[in-house]
């Protein structure tokens, strides 16, 4: 489906963003001595953000995500910060690798830069937390994206943009036990990912109507190599074959989301099939009626308004969020709202 919401003026991306954002719930507070660090290294860098001398300037922006080069998702995040910053004068520096040790050298290696801002996914936070509080010491004003919310105020950036794992997982369990699924496979393909692991936890929840059942009894998890998807689809296909009370797969990706449709028809399960993520291939499954919904976090939002937010500090001091989260999920595509969905803005 065509693109088509390039190039939205900042103002209209922080307009509508400044209501949700309210909504979004406290991140959890952390040790006394934790949150006096916290603070103090926030309000030293709104003293450094209140205001540029020269306020035409062409702002440098760094980012640097957990994601693989040319994976679906994440580009789509490159194109709405690189939307952003021809629409706040500013200029991207995109970099990405899923290793997590790597993603801290490259954001050591943006900070000796000194860039007027990072942009930071957080999927193995403890990984990242000596680079990333390098960062803030050195005055570069921090936001994270996509994962990690539940550290990023400890960590001392200025908000987070994301959805809650946690809450988005446990409504498509909510969903999934309404479409009456009783045993769930959960895929998780991304080891070491946090945001992953509070997914299945949260569809658990959700499955688990009054939470008296045992975890084993409504969900498994399994664990599988994402990138390989010949491999995984026969490990999801072996899974379903030898336990038949599965009735219900639950995909953390599109990728995979596709790879478990074949693998359900290959095994003859009658499992249903929702997903996290959105791609052409997912829409189309979920037309055709081959996957129940997908929950969409809107990654576009994740790569265009931390470019918005730091546009803003950098050139007169305002911090959106409050201290609180952005959200810009979770929203759950099904075949009755599927006509609004536009594949590269999501």
């Amino acid at each position: 489906m065509a693109m088509t919401r390039r190039g939205w003026p900042a103002v209209v991306a922080v307009a509508t963003l400044l209501v949700t954002g309210c909504t979004a719930g406290s991140r959890p507070a952390t040790n006394d001595d934790a949150v006096l660090e916290t603070l103090s290294v926030t309000e030293s860098a709104s003293a450094t953000g209140s205001g540029d001398a020269d306020p035409d300037r062409r702002l440098r922006f760094a980012i640097v995500t957990h994601g693989s080069t040319g994976d679906p998702f994440w580009d789509v995040v490159k194109t709405g910060a690189e939307d952003a910053g021809q629409a706040n004068n500013a200029e991207i520096d995109y970099q990405s690798d899923p290793e997590p040790g790597s993603q801290a050298q490259l954001i050591a290696s943006v900070t000796s830069r000194q860039v007027d801002g990072l942009i930071v996914s957080m999927a193995d936070p403890d990984a990242l937390r000596e680079t990333i509080a390098a960062a803030v010491a050195a005055g570069i004003p921090v936001i994270t994206i996509n994962a990690g919310e539940d550290r990023s105020a400890e960590f001392g950036a200025l908000t987070h943009i994301g959805q809650s794992e946690a809450s988005a997982g446990e409504g498509a369990g909510d969903r999934l036990r309404d479409a009456g699924v009783t045993k769930l496979l959960c895929v998780i393909h991304e080891a070491g990912n946090v945001g992953q692991e509070q997914r299945c936890q949260g569809a658990a929840r959700g499955l688990g109507v009054d939470g008296s059942a045992e975890p084993g009894d409504i969900m498994r998890t399994l664990r599988v190599n994402g990138s390989n998807l010949a491999e995984t689809e026969t490990t999801i296909a072996t899974e379903l074959q030898a336990d038949p009370q599965i009735d219900g797969v639950l995909t953390l990706n599109a990728a995979v989301a596709v790879t478990a449709a074949t693998a359900i028809g290959t095994s003859g399960s009658g499992a249903a099939l929702a997903t996290f993520e959105l791609s052409d291939d997912v829409v189309q499954d979920i037309g055709e009626g081959d996957i129940l919904f997908a929950v969409d976090q809107q990654q576009y939002l994740q790569g265009y308004l931390p470019v918005v937010f730091l546009a803003l500090f950098a050139r007169s001091g305002n911090v959106v969020g409050g201290g609180e989260g952005v959200p810009t999920g979770p929203r759950y595509i099904t075949q009755e709202n599927l006509d609004s969905v536009h594949i590269g803005t999501r």
